[in-house]
């Protein structure tokens, strides 16, 4: 029997191209603006919902979206898939490998921007009225929720504005996202145990236990054996030379949708099984930045705008706005994971001038925070205002962090970075075919010019650095960088390929300028400002063009001069 008529259809492509056509076309200009589009997929379902067109057209409001169960089932299948799809693009993003590798610092920070967020949510959740809340003899369930929810932070955000920044190819950005990376992991495991604790209330101790410890078993088993068996099917795909993007792509969401299926079954949320899915495909070698790219952008072009535009048609943000939740949630929520993340800093040995750029990186909830939210009102754990509360505030924390994390960078004592180049560290014609060689080259060179004996230990140290996270940026450009005791003050040594080397780059482009950063062990602050200002002034397209086009070293030298030496710089005290 088919319950699908000719006008269930029309009707639901009409929803998919006003939602879509609309959250595009609306994010790209707040993109331009330095702006998340999550903010604007929101207000494109605000619009179309019941806050705003519901109140000026209300019969063209219900004609477009009307309350028919199959209807909404529609649209609401397209955006739970949305959201699946979602998490386990966010578990691809996240570079497990490397959070391990730097699980000293890293795991300080997320533990305390677990712990501390917690606490400081918690005690709130506890005082708000009861009636704000779906069942207030659950208020203890509820305060785990909110403790859960302004917890997780909004690690695609965070991503963006690093990116945005040009800080994401350096330490700095490697330890924010190695932080976020064991944050979320941590937070999401919280938030499905909670969410399982509610939803099944008629359950004993024990089978609470019991789920707790299944999920438990289930995440080592997917991080150990099942990261392995991920990367060596994405390596046989990659052998056996077949389609791409397209064959990692199918197997990623088999996964997902089998590690949806399977926590599903041990009682708690498929979202978790998407993350974690995600979490072990993106952990393979062979998985190029290129086809993330792909996936990336598969995921925030389609499925996220659906999903965000289709939360404004279910909820009248008008009638369930109240000031002072929102004042409240957005306050814990910022100042809980700021001052978790400050704490957690504070307890490793990095310099006093990352600190601040590293707490103000952890307070965004954004898209993450939202989803949990959602998650919790579908399930009756929080009413609609704590619900339009949590949304704000997500909105909010993201809205000013791109400004708020630029301040932190901009406070610091500026330098000239031209100092640390020389015409003679310069290779107009690099012989090496593979990153690896002419990460090798690069510092021979800069062993020769800085009389180090130690030279395999110098190639060793960027090419440790060169596996921890790639340093590819597009347009051509490469930044292999190491911090190191074997130098005693910053050097760049510069390289052109002329046929281009294979970077793993996120546009797919080879590279063909190669910008080997070293700088001391002890400074952590330097290497982030030679990366910026590498990287602006590679932005521009003619200087790219004039360095690739240079007949001889000293040309290349002329116009790497010429471009640094016009950037305003303040000299450091």
């Amino acid at each position: 029997m088919h319950y699908l008529s000719e006008e269930h259809i029309f009707l639901f492509l009409v929803q998919v191209f006003l939602l879509l056509g609309l959250s595009r076309g609306l994010g790209q200009i707040f993109t331009r603006f330095k702006q998340p589009a999550l903010t604007a997929e929101i207000l494109v379902g605000v619009f179309l919902g019941p806050t705003i067109l519901g109140r000026i057209a209300p019969s063209l409001q219900t004609h477009l979206f009307p309350a028919e169960l199959i209807q909404q089932n529609m649209l609401e299948t397209v955006a739970w898939l949305g959201v699946l799809f979602l998490l386990l693009e966010m578990g691809l993003e996240m570079d497990f490998i490397s959070a391990w590798r730097q699980r000293g610092d890293a795991v300080k920070i997320a533990l305390s921007d677990i712990i501390i967020p917690m606490v400081v949510a918690f005690v709130p959740a506890m005082l708000i009225p009861d009636k704000f809340l779906t069942d207030p003899n659950q208020r203890l369930v509820f305060a785990l929720f909110m403790a859960a929810a302004l917890t997780i932070s909004a690690m695609p955000v965070a991503a963006r504005a690093l990116h945005d920044l040009r800080l994401s190819k350096t330490d700095l950005g490697f330890l924010i996202m190695s932080a976020l990376s064991v944050n979320d992991i941590i937070g999401w495991f919280i938030f499905t145990l909670v969410l399982a604790l509610f939803t099944r209330p008629e359950m004993s101790f024990m089978q609470h236990l019991l789920i707790m410890a299944l999920t438990i078993i289930f995440s080592i088993i997917c991080l150990t054996l099942g990261r392995f068996g991920s990367s060596a099917v994405i390596h046989r795909i990659k052998r056996h030379n077949l389609p791409e993007p397209a064959s990692s792509l199918t197997f990623i969401c088999l996964l997902g949708l089998a590690c949806g299926a399977i926590t599903t079954k041990i009682g708690i949320h498929a979202l978790f099984g998407f993350f974690i899915a995600g979490i072990m495909a993106g952990q393979s070698p062979a998985l190029s930045e290129r086809t993330r790219q792909i996936i990336s952008q598969m995921v925030y072009a389609i499925f996220v705008p659906l999903f965000f535009a289709n939360i404004g048609l279910k909820i009248d943000f008008l009638k369930s706005f109240n000031w002072l939740l929102v004042l409240v949630i957005t306050v814990v929520g910022i100042g809980g994971r700021f001052l978790g993340a400050w704490i957690g800093v504070k307890l490793t040995k990095i310099g006093k001038a990352n600190r601040l750029s590293i707490a103000i990186a952890h307070t965004p909830g954004g898209a993450m925070e939202i989803v949990v939210g959602i998650l919790a009102l579908e399930y009756g754990v929080i009413s609609e205002p704590i619900f339009v509360a949590i949304v704000f505030g997500a909105v909010i924390s993201s809205i000013i962090l791109g400004p708020s994390l630029a301040y932190s960078i901009k406070r610091r004592p500026q330098i000239s970075v031209l100092e640390f180049f020389s015409r003679t560290d310069i290779i107009p014609s690099i012989k090496a075919h593979t990153r690896e060689h002419a990460i090798e080259e690069l510092a021979d060179l800069a062993a020769e010019h800085e009389s180090i004996s130690a030279v395999q230990q110098l190639r060793q140290a960027v090419l440790n650095r060169e596996k921890a996270m790639g340093t590819a940026m597009e347009e051509g450009i490469a930044v292999p960088h190491a911090r190191t005791d074997l130098i005693k003050k910053p050097l760049v040594v510069v390289g052109r390929s002329q046929a281009g080397i294979d970077w793993d780059s996120p546009d797919g482009k080879e590279a063909q300028l190669i910008f080997l950063i070293l700088t001391p062990q002890s400074d952590d602050e330097t290497q982030v400002q030679i990366l910026g200002h590498i990287a602006r002034v590679m932005s521009d397209s003619s200087v790219r063009e004039e360095l690739n086009n240079a007949p001889d070293s000293a040309t290349m030298w002329d116009i790497i001069h010429k471009a640094l030496r016009t950037q305003v710089v303040k000299k450091k005290p």
